[in-house]
């Protein structure tokens, strides 16, 4: 059974990997609670924060062309490269897994959910949501513990 298309990525990644991903979302979110008038700038970061698809797109795109490139005018061997660069799009796109997803999120990259995460939890904290009235004279930490767990 293929994994679904949310998930894929994170439940094939070291837990590790995720792990640090994940706080250090929750490191940004602490950060934006006490302030808060520097969300808007970081909502605008997370709006051009490349996702683990782009990036994985990006990269096998100009490793392909350069292997059409070398197959062209080198050797033709050169050509076996991007058949194996379109094998692995292929297993991504089916299992969420592919050699180069283990240095991207080793690196940090995100997946749009990940982002979006944050995203959501950055918005719920300067007022763009309800979060109830029981919020109300909460600490700002207790405050960003109740946005985290509506993550989950």
């Amino acid at each position: 059974m293929l994994p679904t298309t949310t998930s894929r990525v994170e439940q094939n990644t070291a837990a590790e990997a995720n792990e640090r991903i994940r706080l250090r979302m929750e490191d940004s979110i602490h950060y934006f609670a006490e302030h808060p008038h520097e969300i808007g700038s970081r909502l605008r970061e997370l709006d051009a924060e490349w996702d683990i698809e782009r990036t994985l797109e990006a990269n096998a795109a100009t490793l392909g062309l350069a292997g059409v490139a070398m197959g062209a005018f080198v050797d033709k061997r050169w050509l076996l490269f991007p058949a194996a660069i379109s094998a692995f799009l292929l297993q991504h796109a089916l299992q969420g897994w592919c050699p180069p997803i283990v240095l991207f999120r080793k690196q940090g990259v995100r997946t749009s959910t990940e982002i979006d995460r944050e995203r959501y939890a950055l918005k719920a904290l300067r007022g763009d949501f309800v979060l109830t009235d029981e919020t109300e004279g909460l600490s700002h930490d207790e405050k960003v513990q109740r946005v985290l767990a509506t993550l989950h």
